[in-house]
């Protein structure tokens, strides 16, 4: 198989110029399906980190590179939505973020927020020993060692890297603050308003009143699945490349 990707037929969300060159490089096989960008991309054509592929891979042959707490060793490894990304040795600490282009961007933050990521929940079984698992928007999971009933679909958690245990927990509900992850709108913060379900198997709608100081924004709708639940303390002030993220 190719090492390559044609670069005008890449996913929307992937932070890459389309007619610069004919190829990009492809992603591995790993979380986050088909939207996953190649962990490369990000080191060489969004940080500038490294210059080729070739110094990639030094780097993560010396553990320079985390990706949700652990040590990356391929440089294909797929990055999505909400994973965080360290550098240790140069202090520097990114939580990966759709911007209001729907691209994923690179949001800076500090070392203390880089110890947790969060995760919304897609799924969840129980499984053998009566404990419940949690399956999240990037492919991986999450096991409780309770009935998990606090927790449903649409429902976001923190995760600790270094624990792999919950650490907070936000329900899909009216008055939720939540971010807009695709469609129209990614990009945006607001506050649910309503919910309004669609009877059959059509996409529930929810109305979001947008955080907005200078009251610039106007409301707006958008189908469920494109929106997360996030903590007032999740953004830190910066979203996307316009507010100190890093996008090509």
């Amino acid at each position: 198989m190719t090492n390559h990707q044609k670069r005008l037929s890449v996913p929307k969300s992937w932070p890459v110029e389309r007619k610069t060159d004919t190829f990009t490089v492809k992603a591995g096989a790993g979380p986050h399906g088909e939207e996953g960008v190649p962990l490369l991309i990000l080191l060489r054509d969004v940080l500038g980190y490294v210059d080729n592929r070739k110094e990639a891979r030094y780097a993560l042959s010396e553990d320079a590179v985390l990706v949700n707490g652990d040590p990356i060793n391929a440089e294909e490894r797929p990055i999505g939505m909400f994973d965080i990304l360290a550098f240790p040795s140069r202090d520097d600490y990114f939580r990966v973020f759709p911007d209001e282009g729907g691209r994923l961007s690179l949001t800076a933050i500090d070392e203390d927020a880089a110890g947790s990521r969060l995760g919304k929940v897609s799924g969840k079984q129980q499984v053998v020993g009566g404990d419940t698992q949690l399956s999240l928007h990037d492919g991986t999971n999450v096991t409780v060692e309770e009935d998990g009933d606090e927790y449903g679909t649409k429902d976001s958690i923190v995760v600790d890297n270094e624990s792999k245990e919950i650490v907070a927990h936000f329900p899909y509900e009216e008055g939720a603050l939540v971010t807009a992850v695709q469609g129209n709108h990614a990009g945006k913060v607001g506050e649910i308003v309503e919910i309004d379900v669609t009877p059959g198997s059509g996409s529930n709608i929810v109305h979001v009143e947008p955080i907005d100081e200078a009251a610039t924004e106007e409301p707006f709708e958008t189908v469920e699945e494109y929106v997360v639940v996030i903590d007032e303390n999740f953004l830190g002030g910066e979203t996307g490349s316009d507010d100190g993220g890093e996008s090509a």
